[in-house]
């Protein structure tokens, strides 16, 4: 997806930087538990990052918890913004940063 494409909050969750599937306990390889936190997860508040797959090409499904989707948005868009020039000029005109603001009110 090129930066000038309007881009959704299901977009910016591929911005976020999931930890390593090595790094991970089984739990939060397959999406019980948030991958940044280890806070118990069910369909209600659980965000789901897609489907990888380990180096042993094995479907995963990790997740996040709400609050932790909402930290890593920030953290992102702290990264993203300062060095964007269309965020320096006017955050509206930065697809990336207007789809990481939405991440953030969609899972406060």
């Amino acid at each position: 997806m090129s930066d000038t494409a309007n881009k959704t909050p299901a977009d910016a969750i591929r911005l976020l930087t999931i930890p390593t599937l090595s790094g991970l306990l089984p739990g939060q390889v397959r999406g019980a538990l948030c991958v940044w936190c280890e806070t118990i997860l069910d369909t209600a508040t659980a965000v789901a990052f897609g489907e990888p797959r380990d180096e042993h090409g094995i479907l995963t499904f990790p997740r996040g918890c709400r609050a932790c989707v909402h930290q890593q948005a920030y953290l992102t868009l702290l990264d993203h913004a300062p060095t964007c020039e269309p965020c320096v000029d006017d955050p509206d005109a930065c697809p990336t940063g207007v789809a990481l603001r939405a991440l953030m009110r969609e899972y406060r």
